[in-house]
């Protein structure tokens, strides 16, 4: 009987512990267009663990799916601020905001409008 009890308690501890290796989440993340998008999904998808990467230009909005045994969403927001991308949580240095090409400068008004236009 108590061997079973331990079976029983070590097979709960493992399934509490499991982790899934196909977790979904959707980060907000600043950008403005196509280029933006191309930026942010490779460096998302340049994590280890990153199985998909789909960001929205209008929403702001990355959806992911990833292997949360291999990486976490800590490691793929500190790839995207890496290449210059600020996400709700974090952002990115002036430093690497400053690679990105000028029609990117998402923290710049100006750019913003006239990424607005070209969609009306």
């Amino acid at each position: 009987m108590k061997k079973l009890i331990v079976l029983l308690i070590l097979l709960i501890g493992t399934t509490t512990f499991a982790q899934n290796k196909n977790a979904r989440a959707s980060l907000e993340v600043d950008g403005v267009c196509m280029m933006c998008k191309s930026r942010i999904e490779k460096a998302s998808l340049k994590t280890k663990g990153v199985k998909s990467a789909v960001w929205n230009v209008e929403s702001h909005e990355l959806k992911l799916i990833y292997d949360e045994r291999k990486t976490n969403l800590d490691s793929i927001q500190n790839n995207i601020i890496a290449v210059g991308h600020d996400t709700q949580e974090l952002k990115a240095s002036d430093e690497a905001y400053n690679t990105v090409h000028p029609c990117c400068k998402y923290r710049d008004d100006d750019v913003i409008d006239d990424h607005h236009k070209d969609e009306n």
